[in-house]
This record gives structure tokens, sequence and C-alpha cells, in this order.
């Protein structure tokens, strides 16, 4: 690492999700943003005005970005077609990768990037920050040990209603816009993570004339026989929230699932002995503080893939969705024939 007491993070592309991102950052110890990149300088420089330090660089283009010498890990933000030529450009840099979700577009791209990462022995890791927290993490564990008995169901719903207008990369099937890729993955990641990998799904979309899905509905089967519900929505506004059902109560997870603030366990006909998890750590901000210090973790323990997140479940996952946008005719630009 340039710097032996902290990470020096870069951020290439400035958009939301970025913002999101570097707020959190900035509550992480050992983590500095080193350096900014963007389109333009002016874009660089106005990101690094409000989440910046006067040491922090602003570079304006993402290969000045990947050129500087103290960015030791790189925070990929641009829209998911993008990722795959900026990851490869990161690792032929030299950096470490943490990569938006989903990955990329399609499982092929995604086993690309991951074999790029073993060939330049490189860090890569999706920034799936809902395995990382603190309260998904302790329910998964409890769910496992048996504690709440065996889980039969999974519902979880994802969606609000995107106003913008259609030249926004959401509604642009080149940039694999639609709920799938940005909502989607959620639910699908939720009840892997709780359950297993999927044995079978299914699905049904409402598609825009583009092809790309404005909304889905998923059900799955899972090992033991357990199923899943699983819903997103570029058009509705929906719960956000996720339950389990399981042969001895239910399980509900309080505010938003993909970062909630509890789970809570309820005894079928015993509320009096509800059981409530809050994690075994602080969430660190909204939650993407707990990824940051799962990829430094890695990195200090010379790991090139996350335990959390690991590449296999993200390449699960990714065929998931292929086989989903196949069985719906969702289709993007680039796809095979």
């Amino acid at each position: 690492m340039a710097d032996t007491d902290s990470f020096g993070w870069g951020i290439l592309a400035t958009g939301k999700i970025a913002r999101s991102f570097a707020a959190d950052l900035a509550l992480v110890p050992g983590a500095r943003l080193a350096a900014v990149g963007s389109r333009s300088t002016a874009g660089a420089e106005a990101f690094v005005a409000e989440h910046g330090t006067p040491q922090t660089r602003a570079h304006g283009s993402y290969d000045d970005l990947l050129a500087d010498p103290d960015v030791d890990v790189v925070y990929v933000a641009t829209p998911h077609a993008l990722h795959l030529d900026n990851v490869r450009a990161a690792f032929a840099a030299g950096k470490h990768v943490l990569c938006e979700k989903a990955l990329t577009l399609r499982a092929a791209d995604a086993e690309e990037m991951v074999r790029l990462a073993h060939e330049h022995d490189r860090f890569l890791m999706e920034a799936m920050w809902m395995a990382c927290h603190p309260v998904v993490r302790e329910l998964r564990a409890e769910l496992a040990s048996g504690r709440f008995g065996r889980p039969r169901h999974v519902a979880a719903e994802l969606g609000f209603r995107v106003d913008a207008g259609p030249a926004d990369r959401m509604f642009a099937p080149e940039l694999g816009g639609g709920a799938l890729l940005d909502m989607g993955i959620y639910p699908l990641t939720f009840a892997h993570l709780m359950l297993g990998e999927a044995e079978e799904l299914a699905a049904t979309a409402s598609l825009a004339p583009s092809g790309i899905d404005l909304d889905i509905a998923i059900a799955g089967r899972y090992p033991g026989g357990a199923l899943a519900t699983l819903n997103a929505s570029m058009t509705s506004w929906s719960s956000r929230g996720a339950a389990i059902a399981t042969d001895q109560g239910r399980i509900e997870l309080q505010g938003d699932f993909h970062h909630p603030t509890a789970a809570v366990f309820t005894p079928a006909g015993r509320p009096e002995d509800a059981i409530t998890l809050t994690g075994a750590e602080p969430v660190v901000g909204r939650g993407y503080g707990n990824e940051v210090l799962e990829v430094q973790g890695c990195l200090a323990a010379g790991l090139r893939e996350s335990p959390l997140v690991p590449h296999e479940q993200t390449l699960t996952l990714l065929r998931q969705m292929d086989a989903l946008r196949a069985s719906t005719g969702i289709r993007y630009p680039d796809d095979p024939a």
C-alpha cells in the first residue's frame, strides 16, 4: 500500500451511489479517499469538495485515477455495462477492486472478470453491502444454527417508482437497465444467503417497449423444500420488506430488508418470547462502511476474495438472472443470439 497505516481508496465515477459510498467511507478507520475519477475534471472536483479531504486528488479521467500511485483499491460505480472494461483497466493498473452490483450484465462477463482477477493476482468483490451488514450476517448464522427452526418460506420485495426520463440509465437496455439487475438482485441474494442455492426459479415480468423489465415477480424452490417469493419493481412503492417463515415461528426484518435495523423472531403463539437481533458489531453509516471494512480486512489478510461475498456466490446469482431474463424475454443488445 502507498500508506502503510491506511488503505488508499479511489472512486471511479461520481453518481448517486458513489456519493453514498463516500459518505460511509469517511467513517471507516484505516480508509482514506485518496482520489476520485470522473469523466470531467469539474465533476471530480465537485465530488472532492463534498466528500474529500485536502489530500484527495480529483482526476478528470478514469485512466488518470487508475494511474494514481496513492490508490490501493478502486470502487467502481459506473453502470453495469461498463464494469468489465473498468475493472479490466483497474487490474492492469495493479489495483484491487470493489465493483458495484450487479457485477456485470451477464454471467459470462463476470466469469471473465474473475479470471482477470486471478491472472493479475488482485482482490475482487462485488459490492453486495447487504451480505456484509451486521444484522443480515447475524440472522444468517442464527438461522443456519437451527435456533429459529427450519426455514420454509422467504418473502422479499424491493421497489420504488423511477420517475426519471427515458434517457436515464435505468431505462437503457444497453446499460443493463430494468428492475432485475438494480433491485431484483437484492431479494435473490437475500434468499440465497438464508436458504442456499436455488434449485428452481421461475418468473414473470412486465416489460417496457425497449425490452427492459419494469416489474418482475420470482418464485423459487430451495434446498430442503423451502420456497421463496421475490419481487422487484420500477413502477410502484413496495414495502422493501422481508420475512422468513419457519416451522417454529416467523422472522420479520425491521426497516428496509437490505439494510435492516433489526430482525425479530417471534415463536408461534408466544409473542412474549420474541428475540431481537441487532448485529454482533455496529453498522457503519448506512452499511456501506461495513463492506469497506470487509474489503480492508481481506486485503490485510492477503485474501483475493471475500468469504462474505465469494466469487462463486456472485457468479451463481448472475447465472440465475441470466436464466430469468431468458425465460421472461428481457434482453440486452449484446446478448448472444
